[in-house]
């Protein structure tokens, strides 16, 4: 089995990244993305934990080589609300970026399970139904 972690150089990417690597069944492969040119170094951090689980990191603004192959896919990205940013803004830019992941995910591993970790999520399902 391949879980892909998207947003895995994030606070909740991260926990989330060593969760799976201590949890996940042996002969997993674990794929961490994020924009953030620290994830592989996230990956490298990780592998150090002594699990029959392979971990590889990629980053970038292509998922696709984090992608191909996964069975599963864990969406942690987006952005932290900034001081004057409302709700609606906030919204509106994590819709943006979650929209592009289940574009890149959709082409590349169309038949993978797709969980999404964030804030408000229901209106965004309805925005991402319609891709």
């Amino acid at each position: 089995m391949k879980v892909a972690v998207l947003g895995a150089a994030g606070g909740i990417g991260q926990a989330l990244a060593l969760l799976l690597k201590t949890q996940l069944p042996s002969g997993s492969e674990l794929s961490l993305y994020d924009i953030a040119p620290v994830t592989p170094g996230v990956a490298v951090d990780l592998s150090h934990i002594p699990t029959a689980v392979k971990i590889k990191g990629f980053s970038g603004e292509d998922a696709t080589p984090a992608l191909e192959g996964a069975d599963v896919v864990l969406i942690s990205a987006g952005v932290a609300r900034k001081p004057g940013m409302d709700r609606s803004d906030l919204f509106n830019v994590n819709a943006g970026i979650v929209k592009n992941l289940v574009q890149q995910v959709a082409k590349t591993c169309p038949k993978a399970c797709i969980g999404i970790s964030l804030t408000r999520l229901t209106p965004q399902l309805r925005l991402l139904l319609k891709c």
